[in-house]
This record gives structure tokens, sequence and C-alpha cells, in this order.
């Protein structure tokens, strides 16, 4: 069945990471004691689920037209192996598109009044550079995500506009613990790449594609990874310690699923081990941002 194709392709083990930087923005909100519609909530999730289908979405496609998968081990990818048309794909993009953008739309109209002209401009041009960078990363001939920096737009979009930006949507202001969060939640969307990065660096290298991974090789992507891990860790404490309320510490534990991650890093010989890794950041980052959130409601 094409459905089945169609869930393939939009990754769906991708997606708890992408509703991170929403919840994370939502827990600052609550630690604040900042109240705020649920709708509101709900609607950031739902974008941002269509942003990470479409950019799953877009990375099959524009891999797929370029040739980017023909050395990949796996034949897990929709329009490489031609489970999905180049033209299918096409239409899935489109239409994913138009479904974020609108969805988009009702979280600005749930978010701001009419008069608020600026603040309306300004999230509609985020929601627009948000839809095109989930396209470009591999899309066209200036394809970023082919030119090492894949790892640069993950960290400004699911960190910094990802967190920031919800948390202003849910409350209409600025607070620096924002900081930490979008640190903590970059770090570790970059850590996911970066595993993914690793795993296909022979792949990537085959196809000349020129992946941060591949810049800097096998042994230096290590040790990015490491700092990646570190720098989240350290965000993390710092946001915990400025909570108010030690409870919060709870969400610490999940955090241990990445120390894991590292040493199996560490003491990994074959890149294709590496696939099992990404699952462990990506849900320790969800789970710690889940639980910040649930514990901001009960105190």
């Amino acid at each position: 069945m094409k459905l089945v194709y169609w869930i393939k392709a939009a990754r769906l083990r991708t997606l708890p990471l992408a509703f991170s930087c929403i919840l994370m923005g939502a827990a600052i909100a609550k630690i604040c004691s900042f109240e705020f519609s649920i709708i509101k909530l709900i609607l950031a999730l739902f974008t941002t689920l269509f942003l990470q289908i479409l950019s799953n979405f877009a990375n099959d496609y524009g891999d797929g037209i370029k040739g980017s998968d023909q050395f990949r081990e796996t034949n897990d990818r929709m329009v490489q192996s031609g489970k999905i048309s180049k033209e299918e794909m096409k239409k899935g993009i489109i239409l994913i598109s138009v479904l974020g953008f609108f969805s988009g739309l009702l979280l600005i109209f749930f978010s701001f009044p009419l008069e608020d002209t600026y603040k309306i401009l300004l999230f509609l041009v985020l929601g627009v550079l948000s839809i095109v960078a989930a396209i470009k990363y591999t899309v066209g001939r200036s394809a970023y995500g082919y030119h090492g920096l894949g790892d640069l737009f993950v960290f400004i979009f699911f960190g910094i506009v990802g967190v920031f930006g919800s948390f202003f949507l849910f409350t209409q202001e600025i607070n620096l613990l924002t900081v930490p969060g979008s640190l903590y939640i970059g770090s570790l969307s970059c850590a996911v790449l970066n595993l993914n990065n690793m795993r296909d660096i022979e792949n990537d290298i085959k196809s000349k594609k020129q992946t941060f991974a591949v810049l800097l090789g096998k042994k230096k992507s290590k040790i990015y990874h490491y700092i990646l891990i570190i720098t989240a860790f350290i965000s993390l404490i710092f946001l915990l310690i400025n909570a108010g309320d030690i409870i919060y510490f709870l969400s610490v534990l999940p955090f241990l699923m990445c120390l894991m991650n590292m040493l199996n890093v560490y003491k990994n010989k074959n890149a294709q081990d590496l696939d099992g890794e990404l699952k462990k950041v990506a849900l320790s980052c969800f789970i710690t941002c889940l639980i910040l959130y649930v514990t901001g409601i009960i105190i």
C-alpha cells in the first residue's frame, strides 16, 4: 500500500525531537508562571509536525533526484527506491507546505490581536523561512545540507526559533531562561543530525555530499558530538537551577540515555550501529521536555 510508503517517508521517529522545542517553550512558560491557551500549544505542535514531515519529504526527494542515496546499504528512501515517484513526492511536499502554512496562520491568529501588525508580520516571515529552510536542506543547487551548513540551520530553527518563538507565542514576553532552553534543544538536535551524518559518512563521501561530518572526518565528528552533549547537559542544569524548585531536577533522569550514547559513540567501530543511537538522543530530549512541562503544570 502507498500509505505505508508515505509513512516511511515521513520518518515518524524524528517527530519527538521536533516536538521538543515546542514543549521546551511551553515548559519555560510554566516555570515563569505564565498561563496560556492549550489551543496555542496544540496548534504549535501541529505546525511543527507539518514542518518536520515537510523536511523529511524534501530530504527524501532532494537526495533521490541527486542520486545521493544510491550508495546506501539500506533501501529505506522512497524516491530512490521508486516506491514513491518524483512527481508524487513533489505533490506531497506542496500539500504538506500548505498544511503547515495554514496551521501556522491559525497559530498566529490565536496568539496575537489583529492590531499587533509587526508581531504578525514577524511570525509570518519566520513561518515562510521555516518552510523554505525545510525544503532547501537537500533540494536545489544551493541546498545547504550539501555544503556543511545543516547543523547551523538545525540549531537556528530547532533551537533559537523553536524555543524563543514558541515561548513568545505563548506569553508575549521575552525571558532569559529561553537561552539555556534553546542551547539544550539546539545542541541535542545537532547531535541527532551529527549521528545521522556519521552513520552515512561513507555514502556521503561517495555521493559528494559535504555534510559537516564529512568535512570534520570520523574522529573530529566524535569530538564534536561530545561537545554537543556536554553543552546540552550544562544548559539543562543551568535552566533547572533557575527554575525555582528542586523537583524540576527529575527531568535530568532521561539525560542518562545521552551519557550512554556518548560511551557508545566513543566505542563505535561500525558506523551503521549508530542508527539506534539517534533514537536515544531524540527520546532523551523529548522526555526531558515533557517532564519539565508536566512538572510546571503540577506545581
